[in-house]
């Protein structure tokens, strides 16, 4: 195989293809050269963008090409070139022995293609997970601890010591036993109610109706009065 005119020619073939873009950094003693790669999107201020640096060994394309990827400061944050590196020897070595740097360029731009969608979606993934989070969160705010008997009864008796209701009702209790019947009656309402239950009560009181005459046995007709007249009222007698 005539490497020089292998690679050669290849050299002229991607300098068409990539014409503005491609620079040739040497031609002796071996073709060294950049070719920049990028992903959707770059252009609009986002994605992800690098240059490949080939320098074919003598023996090229039946030995890999030398490969260098420069990068700067906002690709590494997001991508380890390593991973970008590996994949395309891999791609090399399957190629082995036909010229290649077409094919490594091509798989190098799809990488970064999906390398780009991967972290496009775990953004918006983080996104949605914080905005959850949040929400939950405001949700737990405004639906606080559920209640129960024994919370609110612990909550109750808390709140009245704090706020010394236990103290004021023992106040009360030893003023009212200073307080005169009036005094009593006036303040404690169930005192209204007592003379009301007692005439609701028909148990309550018994008459003994033999303590009473038999009301038949008695003579108290008008008839005996001997002024009397039937018909004539009291007022007309006069």
């Amino acid at each position: 195989m005539d490497y020089h005119y292998e690679q050669t020619s290849e050299v002229e073939a991607l300098d068409s293809i990539y014409y503005g873009d491609m620079q040739i950094l040497q031609t002796e003693p071996m073709h060294k050269f950049s070719i920049p790669i990028k992903s959707e999107e770059y252009d609009e201020g986002e994605g992800l963008a690098c240059e490949l640096v080939f320098t074919y060994t003598p023996k090229y394309p039946e030995e890999l090409p030398s490969l260098e990827i420069n990068t700067d400061e906002s690709f590494d944050e997001i991508v380890d070139k390593n991973e970008l590196y590996k994949h395309l020897m891999e791609q090399a070595n399957e190629n082995l022995g036909m010229v290649m740097i077409f094919t490594l360029v091509s798989a190098g731009q799809e990488w970064l293609n999906e390398k780009w969608d991967s972290i496009k979606k775990d953004r918006e993934e983080a996104v949605l997970l914080k905005k959850k989070a949040e929400e939950e969160a405001e949700m737990k705010r405004f639906e606080g601890t559920r209640v129960t008997v024994e919370s609110f009864l612990a909550w109750r008796k808390q709140f009245e010591i704090e706020m010394g209701i236990p103290a004021k009702r023992e106040k009360e209790n030893k003023d009212k036993n200073k307080l005169t019947g009036k005094e009593l009656f006036m303040r404690d309402t169930t005192l209204n109610e007592s003379d009301l239950k007692f005439l609701d009560d028909g148990d309550a009181v018994k008459v003994d109706e033999s303590l009473f005459q038999d009301l038949d046995d008695l003579d108290i007709s008008d008839e005996d009065d001997e002024d009397y007249v039937p018909g004539q009222s009291e007022t007309d007698s006069d």
